[in-house]
């Protein structure tokens, strides 16, 4: 058991990739706290988890809030006396808007993409800290590393965010024994607000970038999350595993 008796929070942890990555923590043992505004997924979520033998709890957020961030993190503190882990997983896609200059999709990326990792650390590294350490992974993607013409920009400047943020956490908390780690998926299911990126010919169009040829499986991004939240991944900090079939090699 990777995460035997590990608080675990992590956001957009109800459905798709990230409800993939809560199931897999709780099956290493893991005490789940899945933060998520899908009020029929969640409690559907928790009791799969607890139905295969996992440990798991449902709190309705918007990651954007940050007051809902305090209330939860000091509930989830109280119940347990610490804060383990957690994983920045909840974001929205950018394609979904085919006007690169609408401010609106600005707004929205950068406040749920990069804003609600931001205080997803603002609220819980100081737990973390007086606990004597924990680990974040933050979900950032391959659009956080190149541009590209099928997303908003406000999906790569958000995501881009997101992997600097982690870094910068890395450098600021290594002294309170808490590590940052970033993973970066490239072509994986469409998202629930994917646009372009769930079309057919578009998705043919990018996969023909990727070595692997095939697109990727939530799975294989869960388990990169594992590595890095548990202490498989002790000595790293500030770093980044790309999970996209190599498609960031060219």
């Amino acid at each position: 058991m990777r995460m035997q008796d590990k608080v675990t929070l992590i956001t957009g942890g109800a459905f798709g990739m990230g409800g993939t990555t809560a199931s897999l923590l709780a099956a290493e043992g893991a005490i789940v706290h899945i933060l998520d505004q899908l009020a029929d997924e969640g409690p559907k979520r928790v009791a799969e988890i607890e139905a295969a033998g996992g440990r798991a709890s449902f709190h309705q957020m918007d990651v954007t809030d940050d007051a809902a961030w305090a209330a939860i993190v000091a509930e989830v503190h109280a119940a347990h006396g610490r804060i383990d882990a957690l994983v920045n997983n909840a974001g929205i896609s950018g394609s979904a808007q085919p006007d690169p200059h609408n401010l609106e999709t600005w707004n929205a990326l950068m406040n749920v993409n990069a804003t609600g990792v931001y205080l997803g650390h603002r609220n819980t590294i100081p737990i973390m800290a007086e606990g004597g350490g924990g680990t974040i992974v933050n979900i950032s993607s391959i659009s956080g590393v190149v541009g590209q013409n099928v997303v908003h920009p406000g999906y790569n400047a958000s995501k881009g965010a997101v992997r600097l943020l982690t870094k910068s956490a890395a450098i600021h908390h290594a002294k309170d024994g808490i590590r940052a780690n970033s993973v970066h998926p490239g072509l994986m299911p469409p998202m629930r607000t994917s646009g372009a990126t769930a079309d057919p010919a578009t998705r043919d169009k990018m996969l023909k970038r990727v070595p692997m040829r095939r697109f990727g499986e939530p799975i294989e991004v869960a388990k990169a999350v594992l590595f890095l939240a548990s202490d498989d991944s002790s000595y790293t900090t500030g770093s980044e595993i790309h999970v996209d079939g190599g498609y960031l090699a060219f």
